[in-house]
């Protein structure tokens, strides 16, 4: 209970309000097998066929969404192809479910798309092996609300369409509400450390 009050005494007032609305969806969603979208709002695909990684250009670099120009976010703490967040952690950031064809478009490369499958059989988009996840403090398509956040004990990042972790702010993007403070440093150099 402590490592949950220490996460929500360090979140902004916007993700803290918006964290019983998107546990109501997920809620609400497993509840009907016929949901497939990701809890708050957002939806991991424009195409009628699965979901689509796409791409946006914010000030901290060109950044991976869906479809719908939703952020999508690498964590830390994953392995290459594995997973590491759940219960909480997945309720706080969502991960990206992998429906139908995965198709890349924009800057995205259909070869670093991927899937993994989650405890309970659910399949998660992966790009160059990084899980994808949204933020449930991210209310409208481009916000990078929890970009550089520490949540459950390591950083979230944007993704680059080469892969790499983007650890500068994202600051465009960001106006759109509040955002954790990131590091002022960028990894262009692509790929796994």
């Amino acid at each position: 209970m402590t490592m949950i009050h220490s996460l929500l005494a360090r979140m902004p007032v916007p993700v803290k309000l918006g964290i019983p609305l998107a546990s109501a969806l997920v809620a609400a969603a497993c509840g009907s097998a016929a949901t497939a979208a990701p809890a708050a709002g957002g939806s991991a695909s424009a195409s009628a066929t699965g979901t689509v990684i796409t791409t946006h250009a914010g000030s901290g670099g060109t950044f991976l969404t869906d479809g719908s120009g939703r952020t999508v976010y690498l964590w830390a703490e994953d392995g290459k192809n594995m997973s590491a967040c759940s219960g909480a952690c997945a309720t706080a950031w969502p991960p990206v479910p992998a429906t139908g064809t995965l198709t890349a478009a924009g800057g995205a490369q259909a070869s670093d798309l991927g899937t993994i499958t989650r405890p309970g059989g659910a399949k998660q988009a992966t790009y160059d092996g990084h899980p994808l996840y949204y933020f449930v403090g991210d209310s409208a398509a481009g916000q990078t609300n929890g970009q550089g956040s520490d949540n459950f004990g390591a950083k979230w990042w944007l993704v680059a369409p080469s892969g790499a972790e983007i650890t500068a702010a994202d600051t465009a993007s960001a106006a759109a509400g509040p955002a954790p403070s990131a590091t002022a440093s960028s990894n262009a150099g692509g790929g796994w450390s």
